[in-house]
């Protein structure tokens, strides 16, 4: 980064872009505050939210049957328009605001998330918010020049910023079991696990590389691995000190030429967009000579909250993965299925990725606290980057989310 540059600077400018101000709707929405309230208090199936409003009275939402509980403080009823015409981003933008607060981010999230089917549209952007959202999104589909745009603006944030609260391994994607012995031990359980769906193969493509950690994994059992990223920063760690028996490029997996042994993927596949699917799963056909397995981690919706999920953007892709898209599953499967890849052993471990958020978490507070984040990360960004994980482990504890390894076999 260059010197006084603010680190996701794109980041956060960019998410103003889905939603406008709420200052002039907080007026004349007055008289719908205790609408919106009744409907998120009728929404809320399971576990309750105590309210402090901003009138000074108390109000206790849900409590209906057992669940995630959690008390907010709302300073400001635009907290409340923000949340029931831009969903969840106005809910971040009333957040960086200082309009509420939560006495637990993470159990405000899953409540919220768990409920989704009961809440329905509440806390769902709606209307020109929704339109407004959507067209933002549209601007950050993952063309190829627009997808090395959407990833250099995640992953290109410093490798000095997550080396700071990432295990030394530098893997950035669900861990094994982390309650079992650590987030280290964790990591490399799951790259070991990756590794096992493909056997022992001579030739390896990986597609999204990451920091190199499996791509090294991986050359450790003797494979001579292809390892191609969009993210300059990442690469150049990955290269630092490799066994020469990786290739790491700089390419999209569009242009990837040759058949291989084998094709591993981690987490990357949530940064295509829907429209780009069929065209991942024709690289990894094309790519893997018969007979050839592919190991894939992803992340997913729930299939029947997935098509009101993809029908507008969310916090996440507004603010953190511009261009993302979560995996619905079964259109994936079938995907698959069309190009001769039979969908193997698949395993779900979305709680571990829970835990694995949180353990981040801690790790994110320490280097703030110990003042060991590199230089560009103000305030702002902090709090956006908590939010963030706070966030994503909130939907995976609520199981609206998931994440996944599956096994595709070529015909």
């Amino acid at each position: 980064m260059k010197a006084g540059e603010i680190r996701g600077e794109r980041l956060l400018a960019g998410g103003a872009r889905f939603a406008p101000s709420a200052s002039s709707l907080a007026r004349l929405l007055a008289p719908f505050f205790r609408t919106v309230l009744d409907r998120i208090h009728s929404g809320l199936a399971t576990g309750s939210l105590l309210a402090h409003l901003p009138d000074g009275t108390t109000r206790l939402l849900g409590g209906h049957a057992p669940g995630f509980e959690v008390e907010v403080r709302l300073k400001d009823w635009r907290a409340l328009v923000r949340l029931a015409t831009q969903g969840s981003i106005g809910w971040y933008r009333a957040y960086e605001a200082g309009e509420w607060e939560a006495s637990d981010m993470v159990a405000l999230f899953a409540l919220f998330a768990g409920n989704a089917r009961t809440l329905g549209g509440t806390a769902r952007s709606s209307g020109l918010f929704r339109l407004i959202a959507r067209a933002a999104h549209r601007l950050n589909r993952n063309s190829r020049a627009g997808a090395a745009r959407n990833i250099a603006a995640h992953y290109d944030l410093g490798n000095d910023f997550y080396a700071a609260w990432l295990d030394e391994s530098m893997t950035y994607s669900s861990a094994l079991a982390p309650g079992k012995d650590g987030l280290e031990a964790a990591q490399r359980r799951k790259l070991d696990t990756i590794a096992a769906r493909l056997g022992r193969p001579a030739s390896v493509l990986e597609i999204g590389c990451g920091w190199g950690s499996l791509a090294q994994r991986l050359a450790e059992d003797g494979a001579k691995v292809t390892a191609i990223s969009l993210s300059r920063e990442q690469l150049d760690w990955a290269r630092a000190g490799r066994p020469g028996t990786i290739d790491f490029r700089l390419q999209d997996y569009r242009d990837v030429t040759g058949q291989y042994d084998a094709i591993a993927s981690v987490e990357m596949v949530e940064a295509l967009g829907r429209e780009y699917w069929a065209a991942f799963m024709d690289c990894i056909s094309g790519c893997l000579k018969p007979g050839g397995r592919a190991a894939i981690q992803y992340i997913s919706m729930a299939d029947d909250l997935f098509e009101t999920y993809a029908a507008s953007a969310d916090f996440i892709q507004a603010y953190v993965f511009p261009g993302g898209l979560l995996i619905r599953t079964s259109e994936f499967r079938r995907l698959a299925k069309e190009r001769g890849l039979q969908w193997c052993n698949q395993s779900d471990f979305g709680q571990d990725y829970a835990e694995t958020l949180r353990l981040w978490r801690e790790r994110f507070d320490a280097a703030v606290d110990e003042a060991r984040l590199p230089g560009g990360c103000d305030d702002r960004f902090i709090r956006l980057w908590r939010y963030y994980l706070a966030y994503c482990e909130g939907g995976f504890r609520a199981g609206t989310i998931d994440v996944h390894q599956v096994t595709l076999v070529k015909e």
